[in-house]
C-alpha cells in the first residue's frame, strides 16, 4: 500500500509467543531495557538489555549492548555481548560482533558472525579418558 511492497517480516518459527514491545524503526533508545516477556527491535538501541523471554532484532535494527535472553533472533545489525540461554540465530541479512554464549547457535548462509563463542549445556562434561593399561595376566 501506497507504493510499498515491503512487508514486515514475521517471527522466526523458533521464537513462540507475539513480542509485547516493540521499539520502531524509527526510535532511538539509551539505557538498560528490561522485560518479562518478548522485545522486537527495529529500531536503534544502545546500552544493556535482558529480557526473560525472545528478543529479536529485525533487518533495520541496530544494537550496540550487553544481551541476555532466553533466545536471540539476529536479522539486522549487533554489536556486543550476547548470552542466550537457548539459541541464538543470525538470519541471512544479520550482523553480530562480539562475543556469545549460547546452548544452540544457528548461522544461515550469508549471516556473519565476529567474535568467540562459547556452548553451554546441561550435560556433565565428559571426563578424560585415560588410555587403556596393559593387563598384567
Amino acid at each position: 500500500m501506497f507504493g510499498s511492497n515491503r512487508r514486515s517480516q514475521p517471527a522466526p518459527p523458533t521464537m513462540n509467543g507475539k513480542p509485547e514491545t516493540i521499539i520502531g524503526a524509527n526510535t532511538r533508545f539509551q539505557g538498560t531495557l528490561t522485560s518479562d516477556g518478548n522485545i522486537r527491535i527495529d529500531g536503534s538501541v544502545e546500552g544493556d538489555i535482558e529480557v526473560l523471554g525472545n528478543l529479536i532484532i529485525g533487518e533495520t535494527g541496530r544494537v550496540i549492548a550487553t544481551i541476555k535472553a532466553q533466545n536471540v533472533h539476529v536479522s539486522g545489525a549487533v554489536k556486543g555481548e550476547i548470552t542466550a540461554v537457548e539459541q541464538l540465530e543470525i538470519s541471512p541479512t544479520g550482523k553480530v560482533w562480539g562475543d556469545i554464549t549460547t546452548a544452540a547457535l544457528h548461522i544461515e548462509p550469508g549471516g556473519l558472525f565476529r567474535g568467540q563463542s562459547a556452548m553451554t549445556t546441561n550435560i556433565d562434561e565428559p571426563l578424560l579418558l585415560e588410555a587403556p593399561r596393559p593387563s598384567e595376566s
